[in-house]
């Protein structure tokens, strides 16, 4: 990992990854060694009772009904920065003039980001999610200047609360680097997450056939009422994170439900994305199914360390999706597929631009 070697154990079958992401058996904390990057300290890297502590703070921001309460929001959002993307001439960037501008605002109007503020995190962002380009150090780096800037904010907050997550953050009785790391992972994951997925299922759906179409795009362009499975089923095929979830250490002896046995000190790796290709719970795994039910993938993790944005990012992939689909039935990418440039080496898979034209 990150030019050192450590051994681990690769989970593979969907109940023996579910196990491992939901028993406390496994601990983040104690696999923090292993990580490409450096979330100590974070709600990444926490486990027990610390981890459920420190993620209430915000959880009921960020729950199903929450969420779908900023629906009309949402869509307004992505309405916008569709219409800002259209007045641009020529090929646009579906990366940089769509995907980032709306889930990245979403997330920092939540949280009370000042405007001039916010492009900063994506330059920060995606040093700290680098993984082969970038030293451990580097990413230590852009989370350091990340957190000075949002312990400042929380700082500014305890003396003049707003009407914000960053102001109910602050008012939480932790210390500031806790808070500020805890706002930190808000930020980089609601917009990374969402923004790449954004981008890699209109790629996905812009050159994959589908059954008797040319292409999925060309699929929901006659069938608009399958864009909310559509998008689960990129979610199970196209994760937008690695294929693997982060390491975990054994803290005991344990058996998994596949007979498989783990000792005390083992790091495992658990892969969803070999989970959301098992067999024995998807049929025919490897096809693309728009109508796939029930379809219980892991991509988002399982247990207490489920995404916490996975509703919120949902919502804004979906309306994404959808409105490019209403408004730009004609999208097209203006470069070949194989000149499409993937950010190799980043714990998020994604096209780092992806031209468009209609």
């Amino acid at each position: 990992m990150n030019g050192r070697e450590i051994e681990a154990k690769l989970i593979c079958r969907y109940a023996d990854v579910r196990e491992v992401l939901r028993n406390p058996v496994f601990s983040r904390e104690a696999a923090k060694a292993a990580d490409d990057v450096d979330v100590s300290g974070t709600i990444l890297g926490m486990d027990g009772e610390q981890h459920a502590r420190v993620r209430a703070i915000v959880n009921d921001s960020f729950t199903k009904a929450a969420t779908e309460r900023l629906h009309d929001i949402i869509r307004a959002n992505a309405l916008a920065r569709l219409n800002e993307m259209t007045r641009l001439n020529g090929t646009v960037d579906l990366v940089a003039d769509y995907a980032t501008p709306l889930s990245l605002g979403i997330i920092c109007d939540m949280l009370g980001v000042p405007e001039q503020d916010r492009m900063n995190f994506r330059e920060w962002g995606k040093a700290f999610l680098g993984t082969a380009d970038l030293t451990r150090e580097q990413a230590a780096e852009a989370a350091v200047a990340m957190g000075t800037y949002l312990t400042r904010q929380l700082m500014l907050r305890r003396t003049e609360p707003q009407d914000d997550l960053l102001s109910r953050i602050a008012g939480a009785e932790y210390s500031y680097e806790v808070l500020a790391s805890l706002a930190l992972a808000l930020i980089v994951g609601g917009w990374e997450t969402a923004s790449s997925s954004i981008a890699r299922y209109a790629f996905v759906l812009l050159t994959r056939p589908y059954e008797d179409y040319e292409s999925g795009w060309s699929h929901l362009l006659d069938h608009a009422d399958e864009v909310d499975s559509a998008v689960m089923e990129l979610e199970r095929l196209y994760s937008t994170s690695t294929g693997d979830d982060m390491p975990r250490v054994a803290t005991r002896d344990i058996t998994l439900p596949s007979g498989n046995e783990i000792r005390q000190g083992e790091v495992v790796i658990p892969s969803h994305d070999a989970a959301n290709r098992d067999p024995s719970v998807f049929s025919e795994p490897e096809r693309m199914d728009f109508r796939r039910h029930p379809n219980p993938h892991l991509s988002f993790g399982y247990g207490a360390h489920h995404c916490i944005g996975r509703h919120l990012g949902g919502l804004e992939v979906r309306a994404a999706i959808r409105l490019l689909l209403e408004r730009l039935p004609t999208l097209s990418l203006a470069v070949s597929p194989d000149q499409v440039e993937w950010s190799a080496g980043h714990t998020i898979t994604s096209p780092t631009a992806l031209p468009v034209t209609w």
